[in-house]
């Protein structure tokens, strides 16, 4: 038998000493940190093909983007707290792409890392650009798959984009200094977030922090990209509603389509969406400063129609409450706890809803739209979808309930296949929008047409000054006379 080769480590990482055919190292520290090191800076290889006769096949290369960590609700949801997600998609410095951008002035710029990720320390001024960045690029992701799907790859513009114009969206995660507040604007171009310190608290709350408020501001953006007249004071009370519950609905439909929030709230809630959960709170932290026990809204409420008035914030959680109530009961007749994970089932159903509830709006009257007609839209794509009559039986009977549709049948009958229901509490002829109580964007002096005001006060100015102007010089000219 050969005497055993003793060679030492030092030369093994040197290269010093030449080394005998079939040398099998010992696995000491050094050699590993060595063979660490060496990995490191190898690119990945070719797979290697057993028989050489086969027809080498190149790897395609990793898909672009970058790993990111945000707030997966806010930081009072201390049951989910962070998460590292997957941006898809070329990201720059900011963080920005073709249709976001960051806005300056504001935080610095945030760098990726070696690796092309944003990956920053929680309360920090770098974490809150990149969080805000992400949430609203999946926003928009969201809703540009959902019309990719129903119009073959239509794009999803912001409200002023054109052929000559695609200036992406601005997001100031910290735009609102001691503004108790957030908001979309259509002629800045740009979401805007603010930050307060409560009465008699010490910690400062950022807005931008909120996974749901930065989701309900870019949803407006989404929806004034889709719909222009919507946004606008004049238009009635429930259009204004179908804006504000809108914001709501995205950050319920985007939570739900992150598997590991759809698995927190099953496990919450043991898969009835009617008990507690903070899918149904919007913005807790927000509403914590405010002293209010479920965030600024709630959308498994039971409001009606005829019990809002003219307040856009409270006819808003009416068409919310429906869909979060038609969410509920098309997740209970999908259940198949025997068949089907429960989380995989309701990741699914919101995935479908959020379809539903999008092209039902885009099918809509472009001004004055009310809820009855997109309840008859979300009835009539059902169909056309190949959903069983349950779902319409949903869809129907929840907006009857509210009293937004009148159903000519007993709502356990079911729902005849091309009926268009009626509405049932209308907006009067001359009824003007209440926005008391609503977010920022709807309260955004740009969509109240003020500027005609101030118009109208400069001319009324200019006409009298030069009316006195006349007098003013007749009467000197009288004097001059005498």
């Amino acid at each position: 038998m050969d005497e055993k080769v003793v060679i030492p480590a030092a030369a093994v990482l040197t290269k010093s000493m030449a080394l005998p055919v079939g040398y099998v190292p010992t696995p000491c520290a050094p050699y590993r940190a060595h063979r660490k090191s060496a990995q490191l800076l190898q690119q990945p290889s070719l797979p290697r093909l057993q028989d050489s006769a086969l027809p080498r096949k190149v790897q395609a290369a990793p898909p672009a983007g970058s790993r990111v960590l945000i707030w997966k609700q806010d930081p009072s949801v201390s049951e989910i707290g962070t998460r590292k997600i997957f941006l898809p998609g070329v990201i720059l410095d900011g963080p920005r792409d073709a249709r976001i951008t960051f806005g300056k002035p504001g935080i610095a710029p945030v760098s990726p890392n070696v690796f092309g990720d944003f990956i920053m320390a929680p309360d920090t001024d770098q974490f809150d650009a990149v969080h805000t960045f992400a949430v609203v690029r999946q926003t928009l992701t969201m809703y540009q798959r959902v019309l990719s799907r129903a119009e073959q790859g239509a794009p999803l513009p912001w409200a002023w984009n054109s052929g000559r114009n695609t200036d992406p969206l601005e997001v100031f995660p910290h735009g609102l200094p001691n503004v108790m507040n957030a908001y979309y604007s259509r002629s800045d171009r740009a979401l805007k977030f603010g930050d307060f310190v409560p009465s008699g608290a010490a910690q400062r709350i950022f807005t931008c922090r909120s996974f749901d408020i930065v989701a309900h501001e870019t949803g407006h953006a989404v929806l004034d990209g889709l719909k222009p007249k919507w946004i606008l004071n004049s238009a009635p009370p429930q259009t204004g509603g179908l804006h504000e519950s809108f914001g709501d609905l995205t950050a319920i439909f985007l939570a739900l389509s992150q598997l590991d929030q759809v698995e927190a709230v099953v496990a919450q809630t043991k898969a009835d969406l009617h008990d507690k959960t903070f899918l149904a709170d919007m913005a807790e932290e927000f509403g914590l400063a405010l002293g209010r026990p479920n965030g600024l809204r709630n959308a498994d409420n039971d409001l009606k129609l005829s019990e809002t008035g003219n307040q856009v914030h409270a006819i808003s959680q009416v068409f919310t409450g429906a869909v979060y109530d038609i969410l509920a009961d098309i997740f209970s007749f999908e259940r198949a706890p025997g068949l089907r994970d429960d989380a995989a089932v309701l990741h699914g159903v919101s995935g479908y809803l959020c379809s539903l509830v999008l092209r039902a709006l885009v099918a809509a009257p472009d001004a004055n739209a009310t809820y009855a007609d997109v309840v008859n839209h979300m009835l009539r794509l059902a169909q056309e979808d190949g959903k069983p009559v349950d779902y319409a039986n949903f869809i129907r009977n929840r907006f009857a309930l509210r009293e937004v549709v009148v159903s000519p049948m007993p709502l356990t009958e079911d729902q005849p296949e091309h009926l268009e229901l009626a509405p049932m509490v209308e907006d009067a002829p001359d009824a003007r929008q209440d926005r008391r109580a609503c977010c920022g964007t709807m309260n955004h002096a740009e969509y109240f047409a003020l500027e005609d005001v101030l118009d109208a006060e400069r001319e009324a100015l200019a006409a009298w000054c030069k009316d006195y102007t006349v007098r003013h010089s007749a009467t000197a000219g009288d004097l001059a006379i005498k």
